[in-house]
């Protein structure tokens, strides 16, 4: 089990997945939404935003800091080689 946090204050839960490749593409498209909404002028920040996923016992795993670039189409922020091995 993992959970998926915002850690842009406040602090917020977004999800939980079953397996890591699952947690990856929630984060995925978190950072997809963010995009759109930078595109659509909502809700804009400076600094991005922060991801982690972590543990059933509550250490983070992974984080991400995500800023979107707007000139541009989104593009995924999980790369093949993160999406490996689906049982951790």
């Amino acid at each position: 089990m993992f959970e998926i946090w915002e850690t842009s204050e406040p602090a917020r839960l977004i999800s939980d997945a079953g397996s890591l490749k699952v947690a990856l593409e929630k984060v995925d498209t978190m950072c997809r939404l963010r995009h759109d909404q930078a595109v659509a002028h909502v809700g804009e920040t400076e600094e991005g935003y922060h991801f982690e996923i972590r543990n059933r016992e509550g250490k983070a795993l992974a984080r991400l800091s995500y800023v979107p670039d707007t000139s541009r189409a989104y593009q995924s922020v999980v790369v093949e080689e993160m999406r490996g091995n689906e049982d951790e």
